[in-house]
This record gives C-alpha cells, structure tokens and sequence, in this order.
C-alpha cells in the first residue's frame, strides 16, 4: 500500500497518478454491445431469449420463462426468515422517509401585469433498473434504484436481474416485491439494456435506465443514452477517510477494507496528520486482512490504488479531499461539521466515528448510488430529482405581451429572425 506525504516535492504528481483510472471504452466490448443492442432493436424478444440461452445458460423457451410475477416476487417474501424481512423493511422505510424529503413541487408566481411564470414537476411515466444477478446478492440496489423512483411517482417501474443457470435470489426479489417494483424480468446484460431503451413485444420501452452492472452493461447504457435517459456510467468503488488520530486503528483499518473488497481497482485512501496514527493503521491492516473471506481481492486493491497519506493538518486534508472528489467520504474527526465549510466535492459525507460508510450502503436512508472517479465535482447522488422532470410554464397576459414584444422584437430582429419578431409584433396594440 502506498505511503505518501503532502510535504514531498512531487505529491501533487504522485496524487495524481495514483488517481487516475483509464476510463476509455474497449473496442471489443464496444463492438460485442453494438451487435447485441442493434439485434435487440431488430429481433426483440427472440433476440433476447437467444442471448439469456447462452450468456446466462439458460433453457428459455419464450419470454413467459423470464418473466416474475407479482406472486412469484411476494412468494420470495414469504421465504425469507422473520428477522430478514424485518432488516430488510426497516431498510426500505429508513431510505424511503430520506428520499421523501427531495421530493420537488411545482410552482408559480404572476407579475403585476398579470403574467405567470412557474415550473410544472412531473414524474418520469416508466424507468428501468438494471441489478446484478446469479449468486450475488444486491438487494440494496433495488431498494436505492426503485425507492426514490416510487416516492417520485413513476408510472411503472420495470426490473431486470440476471438468474445465470435459473439461479434466482429471493432476497433481491423480495426487495423488489416490498420496493413497490411492477415488471420484472430475469434477463441480464447488453441485451437487457437494449430491451428497456428500445422495447420490445414483451419488454415495455423505459424513459430512463438506472443501476449498476459490467463492462458490458455499462456500455450498453452509453450506447442507448439519448434514446433514453441514464444515471451515470460508474466506475470502480472508493473511500476516503479523514482521520484526526483518535479513532480506534482496527476501525479505520476495516472501513478502509469495505471498499477494497469490491473489487481490485477500488480505492481506499487515508489522510491524517499522525505519522504514529497511520502506523497503526497499516498494522490493523496486516493484523486484519489475514481473516477476511475476500483477502486476494482487498490485497491487490490496496496495492493497486490504495495510499495512507500524512498531511500538515485537517484543513489541509480537506483541501486535498476536494481534490480526489470521493464517492465516499469519512470524517472520523472529533467534530466533523466543523469541517463541512471546507469540504465542497464528495458523493456522500458520513460524519463522526461511529459512522461507518458501510450504514449507508444498506441501511441509513441516503441514497447508496454515487458519482465516482471524480466526477462528484459535478454530479450529485441518486434521487428523486432524478426521476422527476421540469417544465416551465408561461402564460402572457395581454399587458405583459406589450412590454416583453417590444423586447423580444428589439433582440430578434438584432439576430436576424425575422419571423422570431413579427410573431411578438403582431401580438401588440394597434
């Protein structure tokens, strides 16, 4: 795992580098996901029962054997042990009650001349959400994809799992039963992406994708944006932890783990003034790693794109957190709002020791879906806004349609659209 400091000369390139992701396209990916979506499009569901045969080695016969039930969903409820499906409810009304907070109203204002001006929100009519199948078992990700859609009042909400072998997960599918999900269909990969954006005679066509997936999912979604909308191509999970020296090591130690464990091009960043706190940390590493189930993966994560860096203070950490621009971020500092000033880029801030990044995975209420590679400079979590549209709303009176054509005629004549002006002209008195 690397070791750096703030006060080396070349901290800023060596930062930089460790950064950096290559999120340029594989053109043999590229080419596979263009053949299957184009296929997809012509053939629909016999192209789509073809591909789920031989990726997910399955023996459909039409898309009634890939297609669940709103019975077949609850009966995966029913299975689940008592204290299961208590977790797993206490998880959806936790991430429900947060998302009801962003829900967006429409509004309106008149101006003296009798002219109004607002915005109308309305829901998306239909999403899709796209979650990991097989053995894995990510019924977080449904409720992060089809809580906030549902609280947003979408129409219907339209769900995809791969089952490789048939292999179903009744814990993802009693997510989907509690979450509210309407349509859910066991097919996977480019081609189940291809079946949500262009629709077929069985899979209805979404406004919108969400969810995480592959290579070959995340360039399907690339490829059909703008025939629908998306929420982001991610990249590899990550963690940043802000520590004052305080905490005990082993905890930072195994925060710093919850994100490598993902997979080998995770990342998992410490900043701290202690050079003795950072010590302790790396030996919480050695002491820990050897008992974890997934120690190949967390071993070369780390190695690969994982550092403990020394830095002067906390506020220079802040400014080289707003830097990074993490998914997530930890404050384990005595007083973590005192820091919130000086923090501008991250996905989500989990704030205090006691505040693990894996609560929010699951279970805290904000949204578990976020930017990634930096990209929290710009973008913003999963949420209701993002399954609610706006539309403006303009109704001139004929007062208003005075004053405003004389304007609008002055800048349209100024650019040369004549039709532009004499529209707003012929609406004024003689």
């Amino acid at each position: 795992m690397l070791k750096l400091s703030s006060s080396q000369p070349d901290f800023a390139a060596r930062l930089k580098a460790l950064l950096a992701f290559e999120t340029a396209q594989d053109p043999a990916v590229d080419a596979a996901v263009a053949s299957i979506c184009a296929d997809v499009h012509h053939r629909g569901d016999a192209a789509l029962v073809e591909y789920t045969n031989r990726f997910d080695r399955m023996q459909a016969a039409s898309m009634a054997d890939l297609t669940l039930s709103r019975q077949q969903l609850e009966a995966a409820w029913q299975r689940l042990p008592a204290e299961v499906r208590d977790a797993l409810s206490a998880a959806a009304e936790r991430v429900r009650r947060y998302h009801e907070k962003q829900l967006a109203h429409s509004w309106s204002y008149e101006d003296e001349d009798g002219t109004l001006l607002g915005q109308q929100v309305t829901p998306l009519d239909r999403v899709g959400i796209y979650v990991p199948g097989g053995k894995a078992a990510y019924p977080s990700s449904v409720l992060m994809n089809a809580l906030p859609a549902k609280v947003a009042g979408v129409g219907e909400i339209i769900m995809v799992v791969p089952t490789p072998g048939g292999e179903r997960n009744d814990l993802v599918l009693a997510a989907a039963y509690i979450a509210g999900v309407d349509k859910v269909f066991t097919v996977g990969g480019a081609q189940a992406v291809a079946a949500l954006a262009y629709g077929t005679e069985t899979v209805p066509q979404v406004d919108k994708i969400t969810g995480p997936g592959n290579a070959y999912v995340a360039a399907a979604k690339r490829r059909v944006f703008g025939v629908v909308g998306i929420d982001m191509v991610a990249g590899p999970s990550e963690i940043l932890v802000i520590c004052d020296g305080d905490t005990p090591s082993d905890w930072v130690a195994m925060d710093l783990f919850s994100q490598a464990e993902h997979d080998e091009i995770a990342q998992a960043i410490l900043l701290c003034p202690s050079a003795d706190y950072i010590a302790q940390v790396e030996a919480s590493i050695a002491k820990l790693l050897p008992s974890m189930p997934r120690r190949a993966i967390i071993e070369q994560s780390l190695a690969n794109r994982g550092a403990l860096i020394q830095v002067a203070d906390l506020a220079e950490a802040c400014e080289i957190s707003n830097y990074i621009a993490p998914e997530h971020l930890e404050l384990s500092v005595a007083d973590p709002a005192a820091l919130l000033p000086q923090l501008r880029h991250a996905g989500a801030i989990f704030m205090g020791r006691f505040t693990s990044e894996s609560l929010g995975d699951y279970c805290a209420g904000p949204n578990h879906v976020l930017p990634t590679s930096r990209t929290a400079r710009f973008a913003s979590p999963l949420g209701v806004y993002d399954f609610q549209k706006r539309s403006s709303l303009i109704r001139v009176s004929q007062a208003g349609a005075q004053k405003l054509g004389r304007i609008a005629s002055l800048l349209a004549h100024g650019e040369g659209l004549t039709a532009h002006a004499r529209a707003a002209e012929l609406r004024l008195d003689k």
